[in-house]
């Protein structure tokens, strides 16, 4: 049959070497654009001050997170502009641009004086770097999701595409660990004066390297192929043709993008704001859970290549729904460590059956010549929506005293999502890559 060489003639021959050398080249860049979104937030209690005029502590960290935010309104943004070009120019093309983006964002950071040399110069230059960051990581992710998922073979989606999430929890790691070595070898007038800019300029030096590995990257078999043949109407025209995928792809996301920002990003400021752990407690717990977090996306995925993508998805939103409140009441309560180390770790096991597969299971809803778009739009759409506020939302029960509020909003919308999951065909069998 032609759906099966199409996909896997210049994957199947490949040694075990050559096939660990395209997953790398084609994720490494996604833990560079993690690392660079995530030092942002990790550093902006020391690099506030620099940008904005002397005064309030509190005013000067709501103007960094009111940049944070524009870079996540950037990412739809992204998504649109990155998927179209990785469906007219190529995928390989599209991640080039996605990894050169991030590297101009964070030398920017790094470079850019204090607004004590440059004035009003100094926050233009901050919030020009953080647009171009969020073009970045809103093009990355679907376009990193359909080159994962086109390279792989057949049989082994799940367990290749999975890598987007290892190097997506990666980034974050690495940003953890970079502030954890400059607190303990800087203090924090150093830190406040010009260490916060190191972690920046490590940031743009990877990303400099990303480009090389990527410029050694295959274009995928896919693409080729259905470029040649593909019609050139409007993308967005092509994309408007499918619109029970997009729905999918919003209404899968939903539940599973809140659940993963509420147990990593904000579960740090969680564990400090409610339970009453120090910060560097807090900080080893969410790094210990990440990584073990991490190294389940594999599995999970390779699962997901022998039972389907359904079951995995269904597991997530049945356990998410039944679970969310009573593991985030206990947290609230929890007095030990370990307590809390364990209990984060069942809701991201949970989690991890939404995470290792939702970008094979996007990639597998569209055809070649709209698949970049189709997963990159609708996502980042649903995560700036969803994902973006929920440590807002968190922050705002909490501010008027019903934190479990949030723990009902969250499993809503998980169930809403686990109704799709229900619905939508598995997408390993019914999909329009083995058309390809």
């Amino acid at each position: 049959m032609e759906s099966t060489s199409s996909l896997s003639a210049p994957v199947a021959p490949r040694t075990t070497a050559q096939r660990i050398k395209s997953i790398f080249s084609g994720s490494v860049g996604n833990l560079v654009e993690w690392y660079d979104w995530y030092v942002y937030a990790a550093f902006s209690l020391y690099f506030a001050k620099a940008f904005f005029p002397q005064g309030d502590q509190t005013a000067q960290l709501l103007n960094t997170a009111a940049i944070f935010a524009v870079g996540f309104l950037m990412r739809p943004i992204g998504g649109w502009l990155m998927g179209v070009y990785a469906d007219r120019k190529g995928r390989k093309a599209a991640l080039l641009a996605s990894v050169l983006l991030m590297c101009f964002g964070s030398l920017i950071i790094a470079l850019t004086p204090g607004y004590a040399t440059i004035g009003v110069a100094a926050p233009i230059l901050l919030v020009l770097a953080r647009l171009l960051q969020g073009l970045s990581v809103g093009g990355e992710y679907g376009t990193s999701a359909t080159y994962l998922s086109e390279m792989a073979t057949r049989e082994s989606r799940g367990f290749y595409s999975s890598f987007q999430y290892v190097t997506l929890i990666s980034g974050q790691l690495i940003a953890l660990a970079v502030l954890i070595v400059l607190q303990q070898t800087l203090d924090n007038e150093q830190l406040e004066s010009w260490g916060w800019r190191v972690p920046f300029l490590i940031g743009a030096l990877c990303a400099v390297i990303a480009l090389f590995l990527r410029r050694n990257m295959d274009e995928t078999e896919s693409f080729t192929k259905k470029h040649k043949t593909a019609p050139k109407e409007s993308l967005l025209r092509t994309l408007a043709r499918h619109p029970k995928a997009v729905l999918t792809v919003v209404g899968l996301t939903m539940g599973g993008t809140l659940a993963f920002y509420t147990y990593t990003t904000y579960m740090q400021k969680y564990l400090v704001n409610t339970v009453g752990m120090s910060k560097n407690d807090s900080t080893m717990v969410s790094a210990a859970t990440l990584f073990l977090f991490m190294l389940l996306q594999p599995l999970v995925g390779a699962l997901s290549d022998k039972i389907g993508r359904r079951p995995i998805l269904i597991a997530f939103g049945v356990l998410g729904t039944l679970f969310t409140v009573p593991i985030l009441s206990t947290l609230h309560t929890v007095q030990t460590l370990w307590g809390a180390f364990f209990l984060i770790m069942a809701a991201l096991i949970i989690v991890s059956g939404y995470t290792s597969i939702n970008a094979v299971v996007k990639a597998e809803l569209f055809p070649t010549e709209i698949r970049a778009l189709g997963v990159g739009l609708p996502y980042a759409l649903t995560v700036s929506v969803f994902g973006g506020t929920a440590e807002y939302i968190a922050l705002w029960f909490k501010s008027v005293g019903l934190e479990s509020g949030f723990y009902w909003y969250v499993t809503a919308c998980i169930a809403c999502s686990l109704l799709v999951y229900v619905l939508m065909p598995d997408t390993r069998t019914h999909t329009h890559m083995n058309h390809d």
